[in-house]
């Protein structure tokens, strides 16, 4: 006899969103989604193996969404605004998806993906959400090659000074993310980073030798 499986995983994920959004991860259970969904305990470890996969896939999804986000306004700042701009968009991104899915943004800004992978998620997930640390930093790269056209570790490092650890400082640690001011601090900041800028490549630093 074949054995039950979730029919809608997606309403899985969202009742997943719900409940870090309304009572913190800590409040995520098998037992619990089981409730708020009305599936089998039984469907759902056949379907996401335990409650690191039902994390493991709710980050995945969500992570996803919060990177066609940035990429979006990337996109569309570099298509008209140009790097700088992108730069700031790329930074603004956790404010706009939390606007556009506030319950995802939660699961996202509470739950680090390191902690994800530590609870054990099955070895395709676990992939999964390391192959989103690389797009990311690709969007890296494109950022750091349209402001400066490089793309070393010192302009890499820059791009996500503005775009990872200035959003968490000013925004997201703070519990600002519908404070206007805050943004406007962030804004304020990251053009400060990038009128700075990267240090000079090795090798012009060094010059040649005699």
């Amino acid at each position: 006899m074949p054995r039950p499986r979730v029919h809608d995983p997606d309403a899985v994920l969202d009742a997943v969103e719900e409940l870090v959004a309304r009572a913190g991860p800590q409040a995520v259970s098998i037992r619990a989604i089981s409730a708020a969904v009305g599936v089998s305990n039984g469907a759902l470890y056949h379907t996401f193996t335990s409650r690191g996969g039902l994390m493991g896939q709710a980050w995945l999804r969500a992570g996803r969404r919060f990177l066609a986000v940035q990429t979006a306004l990337v996109d569309r700042a570099l298509a008209g605004a140009g790097a700088a701009e992108a730069v700031a968009a790329a930074a603004d991104a956790p404010v706009a998806f939390a606007e556009q899915n506030p319950e995802a943004a939660a699961l996202l800004w509470s739950v680090r993906r390191d902690d994800v992978l530590a609870d054990d998620p099955p070895d395709d997930i676990a992939a999964e959400l390391r192959d989103l640390d690389r797009l990311l930093i690709a969007m890296m790269v494109r950022l750091a090659v349209a402001m400066w056209d490089r793309k070393d570790a010192a302009a890499v490092a820059v791009i996500t000074a503005c775009i990872v650890d200035l959003p968490t400082a000013l925004v997201l640690q703070r519990g600002r993310l519908r404070n206007p001011t805050a943004r406007e601090h962030l804004h304020a900041a990251v053009r400060a980073v990038l009128d700075v800028g990267p240090a000079p490549p090795e090798h012009r630093r060094q010059g040649r030798r005699p």
